[in-house]
């Protein structure tokens, strides 16, 4: 399968019309600007189970039945990789956590088709914990020897009700610049 100049948006938030999703579109704006393919895939629409660490995941697929492969074939025929995620309790969304470690296990149990995708993750919340979720959320980025662009800011956006992340102009400005910087990097490595 070919790689493209194509970037996936893995939304894990359970509301589509949600701050994350909203987000998330911002940042797809900007890459088919940049003339990249973007695809938003939403875990709100997907079934998706936590690891258990079978071992056998050797094949480049998860054996697990359920919606995870669906976001593996996507990455396998992309460039970027960007999460966005919703903060719960000081952490991230139960399933992305779920989805990471298991896309994670199949990478580094097959060819590594994570190595050297540009991206990064993305967090929303109402009034804290962004700062720990995107460490949480660095960790699957760096050790699937992935590259993170930086911007003018912590990726993170502040919003409790569906549309509050528009009154975050700081926060839009850093988002806006990271996406450019995915963008950037993908157009000269790739």
């Amino acid at each position: 399968m070919e790689r493209r100049k194509k970037v996936v948006l893995l939304c894990g938030s359970p509301r589509l019309e949600g701050n994350t999703c909203q987000i998330l579109g911002v940042c797809a704006e900007i890459l088919q600007r940049e003339g990249l393919e973007t695809e938003i895939l939403l875990l709100a629409e997907m079934n998706i189970s936590a690891c258990t660490a079978c071992g056998l995941c050797t094949g480049g697929v998860c054996v697990v039945e359920d919606d995870l492969n669906t976001i593996i074939r996507a990455l396998r025929e992309s460039r970027g990789f960007i999460v966005g995620t919703p903060v719960y309790f000081g952490t991230a969304r139960g399933e992305v956590s779920s989805a990471l470690q298991r896309i994670g296990m199949v990478s580094n149990a097959s060819d590594r088709f994570l190595s050297r995708m540009v991206g990064g993750p993305i967090a929303v919340a109402r009034r804290g914990g962004h700062t720990a979720t995107l460490q949480e959320l660095l960790m699957f980025y760096l050790i699937n020897d992935m590259i993170v662009p930086g911007s003018t800011y912590w990726n993170m956006v502040f919003g409790l009700h569906p549309g509050d992340i528009w009154k975050d102009e700081e926060g839009l400005g850093a988002i806006r610049r990271f996406a450019e910087n995915v963008a950037y990097l993908i157009n000269r490595l790739y």
